[in-house]
């Protein structure tokens, strides 16, 4: 509306012959204030106004698109895959990170051909130490536990009774249990994150054992490893954290396989229409956010400490008060015991100027937190599926970290990537979305954010884009999301990518 009266105002101003007002218009540079935290002249924090640039809206686009990108790719079998990810930094340096993976399955598979398709957004927190480190490694541990499983199925442990079965079981193949049944995979994809975080956490010790000689065992001395140049690389992994969320298509099978750990989230959209041509997008959450305020997770922790605990491992919806994410990678204040605390962080860390902050005051017994997932299953057709009008495409997966959810909800999101397929153009309220863009629920999301805390700055998109961090974490969180979407039989409406090491990282 502001636009449409501006025009007419702005010739007249022309006409009138007063260009000068004109000029100052379009110069003065818009503000606003904001209430921040400072520390007074006695180091005690307060909160004080400051007055922040309004950016442009070219600028906020800018903003919004600046680590955007896309891409897609058509397979034999005529299915167009397409995705895009966007990431919106609050924090200075951004400690959200992804990636992304597309492996051909080996001739030598029975169920090729076919591919394995890799999504993965990571939430990091207390810095970007472990989300980077999982972008570079965390598929990459998934797929060695996938190779594992396909080319060298478990074999029964040794044993007289497991020998006797093997004498009297027949060897034919189409007996022998599929090492690609869902279940084995979804165990795979598991194993693979306990086992990767393991290692993350482990890091650390090993450098130190190595550096142990006998003499500083026997006499109970600690080296001084700070300028070791493994020193911080192993431990600022493994003392900041990030969540981790994986969706797995496993194009030969049309199987989805999702892995949550942490409070990330994903969801999918699938189209349905009536019989009366009216159709409607389906919302399936496909992850659990895994904070102290899921039931499921309180009730799994507190089965994990002893009864007497039952109170304290979980205050506020944090673990111990403090984390909110109740699964993370890293996060080894909360995984290491207090004494091997204290030695790596005399040994690597105080060395360096960055001390580990002690355990909070009700840790009692390790570990509390994990980053074994949550992994589910679902056949990735999400079942009988109307194809929209003006658009291919009838399904689509949304990964998204927390900074995103805080916002809007699964109706929002599902509804917003269902309208732009559907063509839909332009500024959109959130109050006239349902009706432009209808829902219907399928599994339903289960909450682990305080949406009332999350809700309560009330301020427009332009607003907080304009705050710099790292003020702008008070407001906002870092944002990082993947839309994974499919057409059949469409492959000309894309381009065909020329498989390279960028692309398809291996074969499996």
């Amino acid at each position: 509306m502001l636009r449409r009266v501006w025009k007419p105002l702005a010739a007249t101003t022309v006409l009138i012959g007063t260009p000068s007002y004109l000029y100052y218009t379009f110069t003065k540079q818009q503000t606003f204030d904001l209430a921040v935290k400072v520390r007074g002249a006695d180091g005690i924090p307060i909160m004080a106004n400051r007055t922040f640039s309004l950016l442009s809206q070219n600028a906020i686009k800018d903003r919004l698109v600046e680590n955007a990108s896309s891409d897609s790719f058509s397979r034999p079998d005529s299915t167009v895959w397409r995705y895009a990810t966007a990431s919106v930094a609050a924090n200075d340096p951004l400690e959200d990170a992804h990636a992304d993976a597309i492996i051909a399955r080996d001739p030598s598979d029975p169920s090729a051909p076919g591919d394995w398709l890799f999504f993965t957004v990571m939430d990091g927190h207390g810095g970007p130490h472990t989300s980077r480190l999982l972008s570079k490694t965390l598929i990459g541990a998934v797929v060695l536990e996938l190779s594992s499983l396909i080319h060298s199925p478990d074999v029964p442990k040794s044993g007289l009774l497991e020998k006797l079965k093997l004498m009297f079981r027949t060897s034919s193949p189409k007996f022998r249990e599929d090492p690609q049944n869902p279940e084995r995979i979804s165990l795979a994809i598991r194993n693979a994150f306990t086992k990767l975080d393991q290692e993350l956490i482990n890091a650390p010790l090993s450098v130190l054992a190595a550096n142990l000689d006998a003499e500083s065992i026997k006499k109970n001395l600690l080296p001084d490893l700070s300028k070791h140049p493994l020193a911080l690389q192993t431990m600022l992994p493994a003392v900041s954290g990030s969540c981790a969320l994986m969706a797995v298509f496993d194009t030969a099978h049309r199987h989805l396989y999702v892995a949550c750990s942490g409070d990330s989230r994903a969801v999918a959209g699938i189209w349905e229409e009536n019989e009366q041509g009216q159709g409607s997008w389906r919302v399936e959450v496909l992850s659990e956010d895994q904070t102290g305020r899921n039931p499921n997770e309180l009730k799994r922790i507190q089965s994990e400490h002893p009864p007497d605990e039952a109170g304290s491992v979980i205050r506020a919806g944090r673990v111990l008060g403090g984390l909110e994410p109740s699964r993370a990678f890293g996060d080894a204040r909360y995984k290491w015991p207090r004494d091997v605390q204290d030695v790596l962080n005399r040994a690597f860390l105080v060395g360096n100027d960055q001390p580990l902050r002690p355990p909070p005051s009700s840790f009692k017994t390790p570990p509390y937190v994990t980053a074994t997932p949550v992994v589910t299953h679902r056949d990735f057709d999400f079942g009988s599926v109307a194809r929209p009008l003006r658009s291919p495409a009838s399904r689509f997966v949304v990964l998204a970290t927390d900074g995103l959810w805080d916002k809007l909800s699964s109706e929002d999101v599902v509804a917003l990537v269902g309208g732009h397929l559907k063509g839909l153009k332009g500024v959109v309220s959130k109050t006239a979305l349902p009706e432009l863009v209808p829902t219907t629920s399928g599994a339903p999301t289960v909450e682990g954010k305080d949406k009332k805390r999350n809700s309560s700055s009330g301020s427009c998109l332009r607003k907080l884009m304009s705050i710099p961090a790292p003020i702008a974490r008070s407001y906002r969180d870092d944002t990082t999301v993947t839309v994974i979407w499919w057409e059949d039989g469409q492959e000309g409406n894309a381009k065909t990518v020329t498989f390279s090491s960028d692309n398809i990282k291996a074969k499996l």
